[in-house]
């Protein structure tokens, strides 16, 4: 099991370690710096650390031996508009041709050593096979008409928050959009079709409520011993897919609500997953004031609300897409809230310890 935590918030990227069965806070780097989120390189250990400055720009950063010592490398670039050209979301703002926000960031295979993906805000997929020293941004995929038809959700332009390369071929893709649906290709890039059959957006004009580019998946995640089975946060609620993520089915009447950000699946139990659910829309909180986390252990067909050690009263703490985390093992999990609060569970979710309440907001927690 995973023994270190990395907690990636609005101002610095934390480190907490088990030690002697305690898990303790021990590190921070890039403190006061906003942090979006870590990553972990299975094939050479390498971790990632991706800077929002504002007005200076998104930074990323690499550390070889476990955060002792970071190095900045390189970052996307868009390429300059066609003259003339303005690009608006369906508010009538403008969406950017530069880079925002890294918003995920996915190795590949153990068989493309050194090639990266990036999903960025205003919605640009870039890859890299030189380990993110140079990017280079996935033009069929920008370029495509139905990009425009993407809306952007909570981050007021489109993103992509999840990139997914299939275990069994590199070549395989698949991104999630917010709100922009979710678009495979199988020749790494060159080409891209949408596969939404199944879901609705009832938040669309009736007749988008199935369009691709109408839903808004929050998180997507593929089991990876069963990689034909498929999970997603969407922003309608939980959807998941036995087809190879070609179809998906709609989980409803789940407690105290279908609606979050959140999901991770075990990696040995396509059957078994985990959600933080929330009260959508204007809103935005846990119900009741109650934190808790949804477990499934027969593919949705049913759930258990688990709370031992969370907060049930007074207590509106949100997770992020990417601020739920399962270790390789499928026992640890942790989680981080919007109120700078972090838990972790030794034990599937049964049971919660508190590792921090102070901290600043949490984007990101990851498991290395």
């Amino acid at each position: 099991m995973s023994d270190q935590l990395l907690v990636s918030t609005r101002k610095g990227l934390f480190s907490a370690q088990r030690r002697n069965g305690i898990w303790d806070l021990v590190q921070v780097h890039f403190l006061g710096d906003n942090v979006s989120l870590a990553m972990q390189d299975p094939r050479d250990g390498a971790w990632y650390a991706a800077l929002d400055h504002g007005h200076f720009g998104a930074k990323l950063h690499r550390s070889k031996d476990r955060g002792a010592t970071w190095e900045e490398i390189g970052v996307p670039a868009y390429p300059e508009p066609p003259e003339g050209h303005v690009e608006k979301d369906f508010l009538g703002r403008e969406i950017p041709w530069r880079l925002i926000r890294f918003w995920c960031l996915t190795p590949g295979l153990a068989s493309q050593p050194g090639l990266l993906w990036a999903g960025t805000l205003p919605g640009g997929l870039f890859w890299s096979e030189d380990s993110g020293a140079t990017w280079h941004l996935v033009e069929a995929l920008w370029n495509m008409p139905q990009r425009r038809k993407w809306a952007g959700g909570g981050a007021e332009v489109p993103g992509i928050h999840s990139v997914v390369v299939d275990p069994r071929d590199g070549n395989r893709v698949v991104v999630a959009v917010s709100s922009g649906g979710v678009w495979h290709s199988r020749d790494c890039g060159k080409t891209w079709t949408a596969h939404t059959q199944g879901m609705r957006a009832d938040y669309a004009p009736p007749e988008l409520v199935e369009a691709p580019e109408s839903q808004d998946p929050h998180r997507m995640v593929q089991c990876p011993a069963a990689p034909h089975v498929w999970w997603i946060q969407h922003h309608n609620g939980i959807f998941r897919s036995t087809d190879d993520a070609m179809t998906w089915t709609e989980i409803t009447d789940v407690k105290p609500s279908v609606f979050g950000f959140p999901v991770v699946v075990h990696p040995k139990d396509p059957d078994t997953a985990w959600f933080v659910p929330a009260i959508k829309d204007e809103r935005r909180i846990p119900a009741e004031g109650r934190v808790v986390v949804n477990r499934t252990r027969n593919g949705g067909r049913t759930f258990e609300t688990l709370h031992r050690g969370l907060p049930q009263s007074w207590a509106y703490d949100l997770v992020y897409r990417h601020a739920l985390d399962l270790d390789a093992n499928g026992e640890r999990l942790a989680f981080g809230s919007t109120t700078g609060s972090v838990w972790i569970s030794e034990n599937a979710g049964d049971d919660w310890i508190t590792l921090a309440e102070h901290l600043p907001p949490v984007h990101a927690v990851l498991f290395v």
